[in-house]
Formats: structure tokens, sequence, C-alpha cells
């Protein structure tokens, strides 16, 4: 059974936006909707892992803030 929905068109482009080639937008709200909230994935790590995964992303983003920095001399160089 299928349902009609009515969406904006903003909305629409949202979505999209997030459409693989492969994909009806039925299984695009299905993969986007069933997205699990942070609150949901608390306690799932042991406290070593939990270590390594904020170490892991405070690395990529001083990594991400050198090259914002090295993008925006260049901008400024041009």
């Amino acid at each position: 059974m299928s349902k009609s929905i009515r969406l904006s068109d903003d909305a629409y482009e949202r979505l999209a936006a997030h459409k693989r080639e492969d994909e009806t937008f039925s299984e695009v709200v299905l993969r986007l909707a069933g997205e699990r909230s942070l609150l949901e994935l608390a306690g799932i790590l042991s406290d070593e892992e939990t270590m390594e995964l904020e170490e892991a992303i405070e690395e990529r983003r001083e990594r991400r803030n050198k090259d914002l920095e090295s993008v925006g001399d260049r901008m400024r160089g041009a």
C-alpha cells in the first residue's frame, strides 16, 4: 500500500539532494528517518574506545583547521 504526501518545493529539493541514484524516494525517507540520535548510542563504547574516538575526532579537527587556515591564507594572497 502507498500513501501520497504533499511537500513544499524546498522540502522536495532537500529530500532529492539526499537521494542516491539507485534509491526510490520511499527508500530515502526510510534511510533518513531510521538514523539514530546520539543519545541512543550512549554507553555502547568502552572507556578505552571512547578515549580513542575522542582523540581521533580531535586529530581530525586539528587537520581540518590547518586545511582551512591554508585555504584562507591562499585566498588572502590571491
